[in-house]
Protein backbone atom coordinates (compact mmCIF):
# COMPACT_ATOMS: atom_id res chain seq x y z
CA UNK A 1 0.00 0.00 0.00
CA UNK A 2 1.32 2.98 -1.21
CA UNK A 3 1.86 5.96 1.78
CA UNK A 4 -0.43 9.07 1.04
CA UNK A 5 2.04 12.28 0.01
CA UNK A 6 2.28 14.95 2.86
CA UNK A 7 3.07 18.47 3.56
CA UNK A 8 3.65 20.40 6.08
CA UNK A 9 1.09 23.32 7.09
CA UNK A 10 4.56 25.82 7.48
CA UNK A 11 5.60 23.93 3.51
CA UNK A 12 2.26 24.88 2.45
CA UNK A 13 2.11 28.34 3.47
CA UNK A 14 5.56 28.86 2.28
CA UNK A 15 4.93 27.48 -0.95
CA UNK A 16 1.96 29.44 -1.38
CA UNK A 17 4.27 32.69 -0.82
CA UNK A 18 6.74 32.13 -3.03
CA UNK A 19 4.51 31.34 -5.88
CA UNK A 20 2.46 34.46 -5.48
CA UNK A 21 5.98 36.98 -4.94
CA UNK A 22 6.74 34.87 -7.98
CA UNK A 23 4.07 36.30 -9.89
CA UNK A 24 3.91 39.58 -8.58
CA UNK A 25 7.63 40.10 -9.50
CA UNK A 26 6.91 39.37 -13.21
CA UNK A 27 4.61 42.68 -12.81
CA UNK A 28 5.24 46.23 -13.85
CA UNK A 29 5.73 48.82 -10.98
CA UNK A 30 3.62 51.30 -10.07
CA UNK A 31 4.76 54.37 -7.11
CA UNK A 32 1.85 56.28 -5.36
CA UNK A 33 3.40 59.32 -4.00
CA UNK A 34 1.60 62.28 -1.43
CA UNK A 35 2.36 65.33 -2.91
CA UNK A 36 1.11 68.87 -1.64
CA UNK A 37 -2.18 68.79 -2.91
CA UNK A 38 -3.44 65.22 -2.83
CA UNK A 39 -1.98 61.89 -3.39
CA UNK A 40 -0.11 60.91 -7.39
CA UNK A 41 -0.53 57.51 -8.62
CA UNK A 42 1.75 56.46 -11.41
CA UNK A 43 1.80 53.25 -13.09
CA UNK A 44 4.09 51.71 -15.84
CA UNK A 45 1.23 50.97 -17.92
CA UNK A 46 1.39 51.17 -21.93
CA UNK A 47 -2.21 49.78 -22.12
CA UNK A 48 -4.82 52.57 -22.63
CA UNK A 49 -7.70 50.12 -21.90
CA UNK A 50 -6.49 48.25 -19.05
CA UNK A 51 -6.10 49.88 -16.05
CA UNK A 52 -3.96 49.50 -12.95
CA UNK A 53 -4.98 52.89 -11.13
CA UNK A 54 -8.67 53.28 -10.86
CA UNK A 55 -11.24 55.04 -8.77
CA UNK A 56 -13.34 53.77 -6.02
CA UNK A 57 -15.39 56.28 -4.26
CA UNK A 58 -15.41 60.24 -3.71
CA UNK A 59 -12.11 60.11 -2.14
CA UNK A 60 -9.92 57.14 -2.09
CA UNK A 61 -8.86 55.48 -5.51
CA UNK A 62 -7.21 51.40 -5.77
CA UNK A 63 -4.05 50.84 -7.57
CA UNK A 64 -2.84 47.46 -8.37
CA UNK A 65 0.22 45.06 -9.65
CA UNK A 66 -0.25 41.35 -10.58
CA UNK A 67 -2.41 39.55 -12.32
CA UNK A 68 -5.09 41.72 -14.20
CA UNK A 69 -8.30 38.79 -13.51
CA UNK A 70 -7.33 39.09 -9.96
CA UNK A 71 -7.09 42.52 -9.00
CA UNK A 72 -9.69 43.99 -11.22
CA UNK A 73 -12.08 41.29 -9.36
CA UNK A 74 -11.14 42.95 -6.16
CA UNK A 75 -11.59 46.73 -7.22
CA UNK A 76 -15.39 45.88 -8.53
CA UNK A 77 -15.87 44.32 -5.41
CA UNK A 78 -14.42 47.48 -3.69
CA UNK A 79 -16.58 50.02 -5.82
CA UNK A 80 -19.85 47.41 -5.03
CA UNK A 81 -18.65 47.66 -1.11
CA UNK A 82 -18.35 51.31 -1.08
CA UNK A 83 -21.66 52.11 -3.31
CA UNK A 84 -23.70 50.22 -0.64
CA UNK A 85 -22.24 51.26 2.35
CA UNK A 86 -22.91 54.84 1.11
CA UNK A 87 -26.33 54.33 -0.55
CA UNK A 88 -27.50 52.18 3.07
CA UNK A 89 -26.18 54.72 5.66
CA UNK A 90 -23.82 58.18 4.41
CA UNK A 91 -21.49 58.71 1.67
CA UNK A 92 -18.91 59.90 4.84
CA UNK A 93 -19.53 56.25 5.82
CA UNK A 94 -17.42 55.11 3.29
CA UNK A 95 -13.40 55.49 4.39
CA UNK A 96 -10.34 53.51 2.94
CA UNK A 97 -9.74 52.10 6.59
CA UNK A 98 -12.86 50.13 5.96
CA UNK A 99 -11.92 48.67 2.39
CA UNK A 100 -8.73 47.97 3.91
CA UNK A 101 -10.23 45.84 6.32
CA UNK A 102 -12.19 44.16 4.22
CA UNK A 103 -9.83 43.56 1.21
CA UNK A 104 -7.52 41.69 4.32
CA UNK A 105 -10.38 39.55 5.32
CA UNK A 106 -10.64 38.50 1.24
CA UNK A 107 -6.89 38.27 0.36
CA UNK A 108 -6.29 36.16 3.88
CA UNK A 109 -9.40 33.76 2.98
CA UNK A 110 -8.05 33.01 -0.12
CA UNK A 111 -4.77 32.43 0.68
CA UNK A 112 -5.70 30.15 3.64
CA UNK A 113 -8.37 28.22 2.22
CA UNK A 114 -7.75 27.99 -1.96
CA UNK A 115 -4.95 25.83 -3.06
CA UNK A 116 -3.94 29.28 -5.29
CA UNK A 117 -3.46 32.73 -3.66
CA UNK A 118 -4.07 35.29 -5.73
CA UNK A 119 -0.90 36.79 -7.38
CA UNK A 120 -1.68 40.48 -6.09
CA UNK A 121 -0.70 43.36 -4.63
CA UNK A 122 -2.84 46.75 -3.75
CA UNK A 123 -2.84 49.61 -2.47
CA UNK A 124 -6.11 51.79 -1.51
CA UNK A 125 -5.43 55.62 -0.56
CA UNK A 126 -7.93 58.01 0.77
CA UNK A 127 -6.91 61.81 0.32
CA UNK A 128 -8.04 64.21 3.23
CA UNK A 129 -8.90 67.57 3.73
CA UNK A 130 -5.47 68.19 4.54
CA UNK A 131 -2.04 66.12 3.69
CA UNK A 132 -2.00 64.97 7.46
CA UNK A 133 -5.57 63.59 6.94
CA UNK A 134 -4.25 61.61 3.58
CA UNK A 135 -4.28 57.49 4.42
CA UNK A 136 -2.75 54.85 2.13
CA UNK A 137 -2.99 51.19 2.75
CA UNK A 138 -0.71 48.25 1.73
CA UNK A 139 -1.99 45.12 1.10
CA UNK A 140 -0.21 41.88 -0.17
CA UNK A 141 -1.40 38.53 -1.44
CA UNK A 142 -1.96 37.17 2.41
CA UNK A 143 -3.99 39.54 3.61
CA UNK A 144 -1.44 41.72 5.98
CA UNK A 145 -2.00 45.40 6.09
CA UNK A 146 0.79 47.97 5.85
CA UNK A 147 -0.04 52.03 6.78
CA UNK A 148 1.69 53.80 4.42
CA UNK A 149 3.52 57.42 5.00
CA UNK A 150 4.88 59.49 1.85
CA UNK A 151 4.87 57.15 -0.65
CA UNK A 152 4.50 53.25 -1.44
CA UNK A 153 6.28 50.93 -4.57
CA UNK A 154 5.13 47.79 -5.81
CA UNK A 155 6.10 45.15 -8.66
CA UNK A 156 9.16 43.72 -9.89
CA UNK A 157 11.51 46.73 -9.08
CA UNK A 158 9.86 47.52 -5.62
CA UNK A 159 12.96 47.40 -3.39
CA UNK A 160 14.98 49.46 -5.76
CA UNK A 161 12.14 51.94 -6.33
CA UNK A 162 11.71 51.82 -2.32
CA UNK A 163 15.24 52.68 -1.72
CA UNK A 164 15.48 55.56 -4.33
CA UNK A 165 12.46 56.99 -3.06
CA UNK A 166 13.70 56.79 0.45
CA UNK A 167 16.71 59.08 -0.80
CA UNK A 168 14.81 61.69 -2.90
CA UNK A 169 11.21 62.00 -1.53
CA UNK A 170 10.55 65.30 0.52
CA UNK A 171 7.46 65.71 1.72
CA UNK A 172 5.12 68.57 0.17
CA UNK A 173 6.13 68.66 -3.53
CA UNK A 174 4.47 70.10 -6.27
CA UNK A 175 2.35 67.82 -8.54
CA UNK A 176 5.19 68.45 -11.32
CA UNK A 177 8.00 67.44 -8.66
CA UNK A 178 6.34 64.34 -7.99
CA UNK A 179 5.39 63.03 -10.97
CA UNK A 180 9.08 63.63 -12.02
CA UNK A 181 10.59 61.68 -9.45
CA UNK A 182 7.95 59.04 -9.96
CA UNK A 183 9.29 58.94 -13.62
CA UNK A 184 12.94 59.04 -12.54
CA UNK A 185 12.53 56.18 -10.15
CA UNK A 186 10.61 53.67 -12.31
CA UNK A 187 13.03 53.87 -14.79
CA UNK A 188 15.57 53.46 -12.62
CA UNK A 189 17.30 56.53 -12.53
CA UNK A 190 21.25 55.99 -10.88
CA UNK A 191 21.14 52.73 -11.88
CA UNK A 192 23.66 50.80 -14.06
CA UNK A 193 21.34 50.68 -16.73
CA UNK A 194 18.30 53.26 -16.59
CA UNK A 195 15.76 53.23 -19.17
CA UNK A 196 13.34 56.15 -20.55
CA UNK A 197 10.02 55.45 -19.38
CA UNK A 198 7.81 58.14 -21.50
CA UNK A 199 4.63 59.37 -21.16
CA UNK A 200 2.93 56.88 -23.94
CA UNK A 201 4.29 54.24 -21.43
CA UNK A 202 2.42 55.51 -18.26
CA UNK A 203 -1.19 55.63 -16.48
CA UNK A 204 -1.27 58.39 -14.25
CA UNK A 205 -3.76 59.59 -11.95
CA UNK A 206 -4.18 61.73 -8.84
CA UNK A 207 -6.41 62.53 -6.06
CA UNK A 208 -6.83 66.28 -6.10
CA UNK A 209 -8.10 67.70 -2.78
CA UNK A 210 -8.32 71.17 -4.54
CA UNK A 211 -10.33 69.46 -6.81
CA UNK A 212 -14.27 71.48 -6.25
CA UNK A 213 -16.28 68.83 -6.73
CA UNK A 214 -16.93 65.30 -4.50
CA UNK A 215 -15.37 62.83 -6.51
CA UNK A 216 -11.36 63.87 -6.17
CA UNK A 217 -10.23 61.09 -8.63
CA UNK A 218 -9.09 62.11 -11.86
CA UNK A 219 -6.61 60.68 -14.73
CA UNK A 220 -3.92 62.71 -16.31
CA UNK A 221 -3.48 62.40 -20.49
CA UNK A 222 -0.20 61.58 -21.84
CA UNK A 223 0.07 64.92 -23.12
CA UNK A 224 -0.81 66.51 -19.68
CA UNK A 225 2.02 64.12 -18.28
CA UNK A 226 4.82 65.01 -21.01
CA UNK A 227 4.05 68.98 -20.01
CA UNK A 228 4.33 68.53 -16.93
CA UNK A 229 7.88 66.91 -17.11
CA UNK A 230 8.85 69.74 -19.55
CA UNK A 231 7.80 72.08 -17.28
CA UNK A 232 9.98 70.17 -14.26
CA UNK A 233 12.85 69.99 -16.28
CA UNK A 234 13.22 73.65 -17.11
CA UNK A 235 12.52 75.08 -13.77
CA UNK A 236 15.50 76.06 -12.43
CA UNK A 237 17.64 74.98 -9.42
CA UNK A 238 16.17 75.68 -5.71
Amino acid sequence: MTMPFYVSPEQMIKDKADYARKGIARGRSVVVIQYADGILFVAENPSRALHKVSEIYDRIAFAAVGKYNEFENLRVAGVRLADLRGYSYDRRDVTVRGLANAYAQTLGTIFTETSKPYEVEIVVAEVGEAAEDDQMYRLTFDGSVGDEHGFVAMGGQSEQITTALTQAYTPGLALGAALALAVDVLGGHGAAEPRDVGPELLEVAVLDRTRPLARKFRRITPDRVAALLAQEADAPDA
